[in-house]
Formats: C-alpha cells, structure tokens, sequence
C-alpha cells in the first residue's frame, strides 16, 4: 500500500518556490474539466477544490529523501493493524473487492499481512476523507480517472496533456512525431514481444559473449576495491564480498519471454479502439500481478524490456539487468576499443554493482532481505564519507538559486562514484590479461576511459527541465555527472595531469572515497 492520487509530485503542493507551477496545474485541471462538461465557473471552483485536496494529501507525505530509507517504508501490519490507522476506510471489503484474499476471512488462507509505505500519509489520507464531503472525494476520483486518461482519448486531448507536462513542467518546445509516440506506446504494453524482434535484429550472441566477459572484469574489479578499503573492518568486508558474489548478473534479454496469449487487443474492423485496448493492457497488467499474490517469487521475470537504453539494480532480489539497447553505442560497441566500453557501458555495469553497496542498497543482504550485515563502526564511517559526498553535490548552484540536492541524489552518486572506479579497475584487469593497446589519436587508454564516461553523460536541457529534473529525479543532471565523479578519483589526476589550479582540482584530503 502507497501513497498516492496527485497530479503533480509532492514537492509542488508544499515548496513555495515552485508556487507558480501549482497555478499553471490548477488551470489545467480547470481546462481539462470544461472539455470533460463543466461550465467555466463550476470547472475553476471544481479546480480549486481538487487541488486544495491533493494538497492536504501531499503535506503529510514522506520527503522523496525520506523514501529512499527502505526501512521508513517496509511497515508490514494486518487488515486489522491497517484498519486502526486509517479506520476511514473498509480494508477488508476494499481488499476483498479487488480480488485480494485475506488470512481468516471467509475460511481463506490467504495473505497475512500488507506493506504499508507510508504510515502518515495513511493516517492522515483517513482523516481527510472522514472530514471531506462525498461530493468532493467523489470529484477528486473523477479527476484521476480524467487524468490518466488523456493519453489515450482524442488527439485534441492528448495534445493538452502534452503541453502542460511536457511543455509547460519541463520546457519542451515540440512533441515527438505520431509514429514515435505510438511507438513508445507499444514499447510500455507489449515490450518483450517487441524485444524478441529487436534482439535478432540487433544483437548478435558475440555481443552478449563479451559483455560478459567485461562484467566479470568489472565484478572483480570491485572485489578488489573492496579488499583495499580503508574504511572499512575486515568483518564487514567479509559480508560485503559474499553479497558481492551472490549477486546476480541479467543481460541482453531474458531466458523465458512473457506470454501475452491472455492479453486482449482489437483492431478498428473488430470494434476495438485505442481507449479500450489500452484499458485491456492495464487490465492483463493487473491480473498478472494478482495472480503473483501468495506465490514464490519468480526471479526470471525482467522489469525492462531488451529494447529499453536503460539498466538497474533490484535490491530484493540482489540482481543487475542490462537490456541489449543499452549494450549499444555509445554506451558499448563489441567491435570498438576497450577503453572506451569500460569508460562507457563498464562504468554504467561498476553503477548498477554500486547500488548493492549504496546507502540504500547496503541494507539489503546477498538473499534481498532487509539485514543489517554491518557493524555500527562501520555504519557510522559509511554515513561520514556519504555526507561528504552530499555536500559536493549540495554546494553546486545548477541555475538561479537552486541547488543540486545531494541527499536525494546520493545512491545514484554513489554508483557513479563506484562505478567508475570499479570499471577502471575492471579495464586494468583487462589490460593485464590482453595487453595494452596503442594510444589512438594521441590519447592514452587510460585517457579514452575518462573521455567515453564524459561523453556517455553529455547533456543539455532547457531550463525548465532542468528544474524539473532537480526536484523530481534521483539522479544529477547528466552535465554533472560527466565530470562530479571523476574529482574525487585518483586515476583521473594521473592520466590527465591534474594539478593544483586547475577547475577539476581537488586536493586529495577532498576527495570522497567510498568503494
């Protein structure tokens, strides 16, 4: 159980900063509710009323800082436990109503207990519904399914929806062609079985054979950073190294295809619109999920189709997943020079390793439970060099006054930090095994390492974006990226010859060194 039901993220509704936006995004809701029937002024009162409700929903929720501590957000309790927080609500009817079976209820041996996520949210969310009219609550529902529904309705609508997401929130200045969209449509509802054709068309097993190869480079590179820690007792070390080897490694694409057979979609000549077969996927999308109620994890299952330019870690299962779009230029080219595929897809491969070890990551163990494995020493040196890091990031003014927020961003500053380091190990183990290469263009492999990190984070963003990035994403915008990580990492110095003065300098009691 989540916390849930706004149209914007919390931040909006309660960071005075950004108060304007909340404005644009009230006469939005005001503009949609016309088109869906309302008057102009029952539309602007309706607005008000809809927004001053999200509002008192997203006060009481949890910071996106406070979100990212798995142990806030891991509360399993019982129907009966969750009735007494939130006792406005009929759990047991709801729960049964969507299918859910509980332990004890009817005869069923069914679940025993629900993960609630945000227990203020909770308690508050009931307060408010016993406080608020029907009439209100009623609209607010009315909203969300106005709201999540645009995308799939008119062209008129969609378009509307575009321009205050896409244009008015994050800058942009031209939507995406029809076939791209729709494209992108197709990816989200049916994407492995998009993935199978993707797969042999673009990726051929050599690719797979070495990306292997590197990673295996790159896990041992992080073994041994690990084993030369400073930081860090040997007791703790030892845990760390067993999480490390029993973590597991997906890539390319996955051994066993979803089956979409049960998934129900119509063209025009049969009666189908696009409406109707979107409401099917979310449809076989939920029943699919249901269906995994009281079962043994399948940890087979990949949560990103083969064509997603993306990876991740997943701390419950201990696992990395690298699609094969992102085993593409210019993150990775099997035929390219070394060099530049450790500095490209190996540091995003030292990422993902890195997440197991971040600040959020380190407190699951090598099985995915929520442990602690560390000793406290070692927990309270871990916190001393993360909060280092933060204040890096923190002291960077990114546009007008804003700030980076190196609290929210530290897990993925960490893997970037680790990951670097761990691939650039991983490249020297290769180096060692295969020999060194020549220089290219003048440009030693240790100097094409750095290069292909600084050239697979290049960005640029409009402002808005910008904006909307620092307040939303857990990560740094990708300009920092390029270059944050690489001021704290020794090797950087010696392979360009850095010294004292230039803008990347750091003097070496500094640097942040975590893995």
């Amino acid at each position: 159980m989540g916390a849930g039901g706004l149209g914007l993220s919390r931040d909006y509704y309660v960071d005075e900063k950004v108060k304007d936006k909340l404005e644009k995004y009230q006469e939005f809701v005001a503009k949609m509710l016309k088109e869906f029937g309302d008057d102009e002024l029952t539309a602007k009162k309706n607005a008000a009323t809809i927004v001053a409700f999200e509002k008192s929903l997203a006060e009481p929720m949890m910071t996106k800082e406070e979100r990212r501590d798995t142990r806030k957000i891991y509360n399993p309790m019982t129907v009966e436990e969750l009735s007494e927080l939130a006792p406005a609500i009929d759990w047991e009817e709801h729960l049964k109503g969507i299918g859910v079976d509980i332990k004890g209820v009817d005869g069923n041996n069914g679940l025993e207990k629900i993960i609630v996520t945000d227990l203020g949210y909770f308690k508050a969310m009931s307060e408010v519904l016993k406080n608020s009219p029907v009439k209100d609550i009623k609209l607010v529902l009315r909203w969300n399914a106005i709201n999540n529904s645009l995308g799939s309705l008119t062209t008129d609508l969609e378009t509307a929806n575009w321009e205050f997401y896409s244009k008015t929130m994050r800058g942009a200045k031209q939507q995406r062609p029809r076939d791209e969209r729709a494209l992108g449509n197709l990816n989200g509802a049916i994407g492995e079985a998009l993935g199978k054709l993707y797969v042999d068309a673009k990726f051929p097993p050599e690719a797979k054979r070495k990306a292997k190869e590197m990673i295996d480079n790159v896990m041992l590179g992080f073994e041994k950073r690990i084993a030369q820690l400073s930081w860090m007792s040997e007791e703790t070390k030892e845990k760390a190294l067993e999480k490390l080897h029993k973590l597991t490694v997906k890539i390319a694409y996955p051994d066993k295809w979803k089956d979409y057979s049960k998934l129900q979609v119509k063209g025009l000549k049969e009666g189908g619109t696009y409406f109707d077969n979107a409401i099917n996927v979310t449809r076989w999308n939920y029943d699919k999920n249901m269906a995994k109620l009281g079962k043994e994890v399948d940890r087979t299952e990949w949560g990103m189709s083969p064509q997603t330019v993306n990876a991740y870690f997943n701390p419950v299962n201990n696992e990395i997943v690298f699609p094969a779009a992102i085993l593409q230029p210019p993150f990775y080219n099997y035929k390219a020079d070394e060099a530049v595929n450790y500095g490209g897809i190996g540091a995003v491969i030292g990422h993902e390793i890195s997440h197991s070890f971040d600040d959020s990551g380190a407190r699951f163990d090598g099985e995915g439970n929520l442990k602690n494995w560390w000793t406290d020493k070692d927990s309270e040196e871990f916190a001393i060099v993360g909060k280092k890091l933060v204040k890096q990031y923190s002291d960077i003014i990114a546009i007008d006054s804003m700030h980076l927020n190196g609290e929210f961003t530290l897990g993925e500053n960490i893997g970037d930090l680790g990951g670097v380091q761990a691939a650039y190990e991983g490249l020297q183990i290769f180096l060692e095994k295969n020999g060194r290469p020549e220089n290219i263009d003048g440009y030693t492999p240790e100097q094409r390492f750095f290069l292909s990190w600084g050239t697979i984070w290049r960005t640029k963003m409009r402002d808005e974006a910008l904006k909307n990035l620092i307040m939303t994403n857990p990560h740094a915008p990708g300009m920092y990226r390029a270059y944050m990580p690489l001021k704290n990492v020794d090797a950087f110095y010696e392979a360009f010859d850095v010294k004292e003065g230039d803008a990347m300098y750091l003097r070496p009691e500094e640097r942040v060194k975590i893995w």
